[in-house]
């Protein structure tokens, strides 16, 4: 999420310091940060809000709250701190058929507006966090939401059918079949019909029980504010999380609102931002208020939880006083009680995150520094039980390793197959694997380009990995080992199967039993479940051997060139003497270089020497390896060696 500096204080005031300093405490003590920039003349921070955070920090108080808690100050101005006066309305009617998906529904009429261009303060207010102006009432509803987090919707009052005078509101559950006619999304310009499977929560003109909208997600077309729109209904309400997530992922309509209700704001918020919303709309254009109607069937109660000291010490590493831990939490706008070694903790009405013991104690810490909690060394503990899949796991690694075979790790999901997910991530991921070897033939396939640079003739590759499989009795899945090899880079050859066969004996002899394989073009591959079934149950691990260390090499992404290159020299001559002479022709783009043929006849010797070339900032051309090749046959013939 991206915040302004100039929106933060705002809420924090004086005691704000400048953009980096925010960037810094928020970073070391709250959140994620993922950079700064400016826009429009203002500080923008992109805020990543993790989902433990996301139901009270979606939005600029949110922030501002955390980071006044961080400086040990309070917010000069909190609009969630006094709940606003609405006055009621009659002409208003709510009914709530689904309680358990829609706690709380508000809704306020606004007569006599004004659509029209927003103010340029408001404009370049959303332009800095990266939204688009549309008009004063739909950006009212944005920036509320920006700012305390709670999503709004505005309805057109004149295009909401009325019955003796009164709008009446529906929140139920679709029927299956019902269509809903939804507003454009982002940029398009096309309304969207949506076919309902009646898992759904709607909002229904009560008059004509007539879907107006998608509960938490878009609003419908028929009521939508327009040019000509002179009376206004606002929304703000509470659903239940889980369904409105379901419904926005499995629609494929994920919207900023949606991505605040998933996370369940507090049901005390849809009142303040009534409060926000009415304010802002009559101070940006004409109107009058005519009043508000809350219906609220599930209320949220206050949680109080016991905080231990000794729990809080114990958990952290920290032998904090029990006046620290007090102080930490209360900056969090918690409520505390002492009571004998501990505290009871009531938390501000927004933290619906504040609701077990060790939420508190995790608050204490990261308050406190997580720097100031040393690192301990835990007690060694005796093994209780030995993971057989693990265990003969590493076994069978070792003995691939010895033999050459490198381990890779594929996904799990392909684009064609038999078991299909229901939301997939990707069009081309909708799939579960059914084996391993597709994937290991394919990664086969796109390594085996490399061998030049890693000095090998071919490519080995193993897997061990879950598949699965739909049969009879529904999906199952087993562990699967593949190897797989190649020895040219034209697709399979018999002798991969020579290679692969090697693998195959050495898994067998680190196990000591036979392995039924199932061979295909140079991959191997078995169903692990069923060969550690065969194997005695280990007692203990194998004494861990440390390898040596190694030191990491930043390796270039641009692909490598090879040429080979055979002299004959005088028999005298040594292969290194003739490769040191090479080597500082070529230059620093020659990064490998290998001897793979020698023999000497009649006073001389040939060596064949393969040289690969890699730029770390371009992808190498023919030519510039044509070039470095002349100078290097130029050499050759000045120290009368004969290219052969």
């Amino acid at each position: 999420m991206k915040v302004v500096h100039s929106w933060l204080k705002e809420y924090v005031g004086e005691a704000i310091p400048d953009a980096k300093k925010v960037e810094e405490l928020l970073g070391a003590y709250a959140f994620e940060i993922d950079g700064t920039e400016t826009v429009d003349e203002e500080s923008v921070i992109d805020v990543d809000i993790l989902p433990n955070r996301a139901s009270d920090s979606l939005c600029h108080r949110g922030v501002a709250r955390e980071l006044a808690t961080i400086l040990g100050v309070e917010l000069e101005n909190d609009p969630l701190r006094v709940a606003p006066e609405l006055s009621e309305t009659d002409r208003i009617q709510v009914s709530i058929s689904a309680p358990k998906v829609c706690s709380r529904f508000t809704a306020s009429l606004i007569t006599g507006v004004t659509v029209k261009e927003s103010p340029q303060w408001l404009q370049k207010r959303l332009r800095a966090i990266g939204q688009r102006s549309i008009n004063n009432i739909v950006d009212a509803t944005n920036y509320v939401m920006y700012a305390v987090g709670q999503p709004l919707h505005a309805y057109d009052a004149d295009l909401f059918p009325q019955t003796d005078g009164k709008w009446k509101f529906d929140i139920r559950l679709a029927k299956e079949g019902e269509k809903v006619s939804l507003l454009a999304e982002g940029a398009s310009i096309e309304d969207r019909e949506i076919e309902m499977t009646g898992s759904e929560l709607l909002i229904v003109d009560g008059s004509f029980d007539a879907a107006v909208g998608l509960a938490g997600i878009k609003g419908g077309r028929s009521t939508g504010v327009n040019a000509d729109t002179t009376n206004l209904i606002i929304e703000a309400a509470s659903f239940h999380p889980v369904g409105i997530r379901k419904t926005a992922r499995g629609l494929g309509i994920v919207t900023d609102a949606t991505k605040r209700f998933e996370n369940e704001p507090s049901r005390e918020l849809p009142a303040f931002a009534q409060g926000e919303i009415i304010k802002l709309i009559l101070d940006i254009t004409d109107g009058e208020y005519e009043g508000t109607v809350d219906e609220y069937l599930v209320k949220q109660e206050l949680v109080s939880v016991n905080v231990s000291v000794d729990k809080v010490n114990q958990l952290l590493g920290l032998s904090l006083e029990a006046d620290e831990i007090k102080s930490i939490i209360e900056r969090t706008g918690a409520k505390v009680e002492a009571v004998a070694d501990a505290f009871v903790c009531t938390a501000p009405w927004e933290r619906t995150d504040l609701i077990i013991e060790e939420d508190y104690v995790e608050e204490v810490g990261r308050l406190n520094g997580l720097d100031n909690i040393k690192s301990v060394v835990p007690d060694t503990v005796p093994l209780t039980e030995i993971n057989a899949q693990q265990y003969y796991g590493d076994k069978i690694r070792e003995a691939l390793t010895s033999v050459g075979f490198s381990e890779v790790i594929t996904t799990s999901f392909q684009k064609k197959g038999k078991l299909q997910l229901f939301n997939a991530l990707a069009s081309d991921k909708s799939y579960l694997r059914k084996n391993l070897t597709k994937n290991l033939t394919d990664t086969l396939a796109a390594n085996f380009a490399h061998t030049d640079l890693l000095g090998t003739t071919d490519v080995r590759m193993f897997e061990i990995g879950t598949v699965f499989t739909l049969g009879e009795n529904g999906v199952t899945e087993h562990v699967s080992l593949a190897l797989g090899a190649r020895t040219k880079g034209d697709g399979f050859n018999q002798k991969d199967d020579t290679v692969v066969k090697v693998g195959c004996d050495s898994v067998a002899e680190c196990l000591g039993v036979s392995v039924d394989w199932s061979i295909e073009k140079g991959v191997a591959e078995t169903n692990l479940t069923t060969v550690f079934a065969q194997l005695p149950v280990p007692d203990s691990y194998d004494t861990f051997t440390k390898s040596e260390d190694v030191s990491y090499k930043t390796v270039s992404p641009y692909p490598a060139m090879a040429r080979d290159i055979a002299l004959w020299v005088k028999e005298e001559q040594s292969a290194e003497d003739v490769l040191a002479a090479l080597i500082g022709e070529a230059g620093a783009l020659c990064v490998r270089q290998d001897l793979f043929d020698t023999f000497s006849k009649e006073g001389r010797t040939s060596y064949a020497f393969r040289l690969v070339f890699q730029a770390k900032d371009r992808t190498l051309t023919d030519e510039e390896i044509s070039g470095v090749m002349e100078n290097i046959n130029k050499l050759a013939a000045e120290k009368e060696w004969e290219v052969r």
